[in-house]
């Protein structure tokens, strides 16, 4: 199985590429580069692409296009590094487990969402859909999710993505109000998945949480610690998608091979 990671900044890529083992460097169109590690049985690239979703699915597609031209399409696509996780608030799961993600946690996203994809109206916002354009929502495969949020130890649900990251208490709750259960908010998320579906590429979200969402508060990020729990959850990556895939299956009998000739058998023509 060949794995695009797609992260936002350096940092982040490093982290899912420490779990990785030894890297190669690629170069991509664009000025793009890949850490590329040769796993068996799960080959990952990483790759930094920049802050936000427009950067994130225009760095996607052109990893999934150049593999694609190089005979060596992906199978999967990961978004991931850190975001703001949300606090348990009055946003709750439809099975009524509390919406939230603590600091230090891994969230594997069951719906990749586009916050603000949208207008603003005289009632407050209407995503895009509404208006008859695009979508605004993507939903990885829900085996795949609980695969890998069993074996990272990790909370799934929505993660919403964001041009612009939330700054106050009350966007914190305009959020949570909107989407019901969401656990993180991150920047690329969308982008990525949007480029993944154009390639009929499926595409995950994982997200280890550096900060609470809502007043922008620098002395009480955790990205360290983030940034080890992201190496962490990907440690588990190639366990979880191997379990997720399932057993190989048994390669057919060989036949016997004949003795004489079988007279319902073809005659091959000279």
């Amino acid at each position: 199985m060949r794995v695009l990671v797609v992260t936002a900044v350096a940092a982040e890529r490093d982290a899912v590429a420490a779990a990785a083992g030894p890297c190669d460097e690629v170069a991509l169109p664009g000025g793009y580069a890949l850490r590329r590690a040769a796993g068996v049985p799960v080959a990952c690239d990483v790759l930094a692409a920049g802050v936000g979703p427009a950067a994130a699915a225009a760095g996607t597609a052109t990893a999934l296009t150049a593999a694609t031209l190089a005979g060596a399409p992906y199978d999967l696509v990961v978004s991931a590094g850190i975001g703001g996780g949300f606090s348990p608030g009055p946003g709750a799961c439809p099975e009524g487990s509390p919406s939230g993600a603590p600091l230090g946690s891994v969230v594997v996203a069951d719906a990749i969402v586009a916050a603000d994809l949208g207008a603003e109206t005289p009632d407050g916002f209407t995503p895009v859909t509404e208006l008859g354009f695009g979508t605004v929502a993507h939903l990885p495969d829900p085996a795949l999710v609980k695969a890998v949020a069993a074996a990272a130890g990790a909370a799934a649900g929505t993660v919403v993505t964001v041009s612009t990251v939330t700054g106050s208490a009350a966007r914190a709750a305009e959020l949570a109000e909107r989407h019901p259960g969401v656990l993180a908010e991150a920047m690329e998320g969308f982008g990525v998945a949007e480029a993944a579906a154009a390639h009929g590429v499926p595409v995950l979200e994982v997200r280890t949480i550096s900060n609470a969402v809502g007043p922008r508060d620098r002395a009480a990020w955790r990205i360290g610690p983030a940034l080890t729990a992201l190496t962490g959850a990907f440690r588990t990556l190639p366990g979880a998608l191997s379990a997720a895939a399932g057993p190989a299956p048994e390669p057919p009998p060989r036949s016997a091979s004949p003795t004489r000739e079988d007279p319902t058998s073809p005659r091959r023509t000279p």
